[in-house]
């Protein structure tokens, strides 16, 4: 489902914005849109860590938030499956587009204090580096957020004051703040 929906994409030129990284390049086709001109504000680099993303998100990220599901006991109903992957689909691009759109926040606190970041670098200082691009209050609120959309996303409006949730919550806001340190 993900390398069809980059596929259908790509002909809409979404991997043609400098904020979109594509799963599947081998999937992507040839825009049946002009091209635009983006500005060219990042240094040239390759970083890609969907790969990464992927392979986490499958191994690590959906058996933590939905540990409480046993398969055993949901038997035949799969009348969900389908949702769940166009659910699994969104996430995984917003994850990869909030991941590497750091890329843009890195780029422009190093113009801002390039001194700063050239003696961190030098150093090979990977913490004083995190430190500095990192907005701790920034940080919070994001992580306060996303802990009420995955808890408010994942219960039942009907049963909400008995429901407990679809999802692990602590387990979702934990795997953000490995994606997002």
């Amino acid at each position: 489902m993900l390398r069809e929906q980059e596929r259908l994409h790509s002909l809409v030129r979404r991997y043609q914005s400098p904020d979109e990284y594509p799963f599947f390049t081998d999937a992507l086709q040839k825009p049946i849109l002009q091209p635009l001109n983006y500005p060219k504000i990042l240094y040239e680099n390759d970083v890609n860590v969907n790969k990464k993303l992927k392979e986490s998100y499958i191994q690590y990220v959906l058996p933590a938030a939905c540990a409480k599901f046993d398969r055993e006991e949901r038997g035949d109903a799969q009348e969900n499956y389908g949702s769940a992957a166009v659910c699994d689909v969104n996430c995984l691009q917003a994850l990869s587009r909030r991941i590497h759109f750091g890329k843009f926040v890195a780029e422009a606190k190093f113009r801002k204090e390039t001194e700063r970041f050239v003696a961190l670098i030098k150093a090979e200082d990977r913490k004083g580096i995190d430190e500095a691009i990192t907005d701790s209050k920034v940080e919070k609120k994001v992580l306060e957020r996303l802990r009420l959309k995955a808890k408010t996303y994942g219960t039942d409006p009907d049963n909400a004051s008995q429901d407990p949730g679809k999802i692990n919550v602590d387990a979702v806001v934990a795997m953000y703040k490995v994606f997002y340190p």
